[in-house]
């Protein structure tokens, strides 16, 4: 393995995370809140930027993994973890808004509605990243409803 696939790996898994052994998927979700913590002190621009950024590296790292471990392979989950940062777009700060955000998203990423499903046959990375981040604009939304009604959880 060369020092690139190593950092895809890294990357991809989250620091490891995807290597839980039932529920990467949900592991990578919420080792990805600590992050958020840090990230939603940061300008709307600037957040999203960050977002942005953290796509791009995961449909790269994502994209090499999927060689090497077979199509959309569970430990990948910088899927889940971009994602759920699209899903908390509103930057709740109570600890409740921002579970309530995850699993919003873990809801949405599981169930896969019509069309998010239709984006995993995008080919690589592109397919493994752009569902869960669809998943998470989808559930931004919902979760923004919710916040409007119970006083944004500010």
């Amino acid at each position: 393995m060369t020092a690139f696939d190593t950092l895809c790996r890294i990357v991809s898994t989250f620091f490891g995370a995807g290597y839980v052994p039932k529920a990467p998927g949900t592991a990578g979700t919420f080792a990805a809140l600590p992050l958020y913590l840090l990230l939603r002190k940061l300008s709307l621009p600037r957040y999203l930027l960050v977002i942005l950024a953290i796509a791009a590296a995961g449909t790269a790292a994502s994209s090499r993994m999927e060689r090497l471990w077979g199509k959309d392979p569970q430990r990948v989950v910088i899927d889940e973890v971009a994602g759920v940062l699209v899903a908390l777009i509103a930057r709740p700060r109570r600890a409740w808004g921002i579970v309530l955000g995850a699993l919003i998203f873990r809801i949405f990423d599981i169930l896969k509605p019509w069309p998010l499903k239709r984006l995993e046959k995008l080919p690589g990375g592109l397919g493994i990243m752009a569902d869960d981040v669809a998943a998470g604009a989808v559930s931004s939304l919902v979760l923004a409803g919710v916040l409007r009604l119970f006083g944004r959880a500010r």
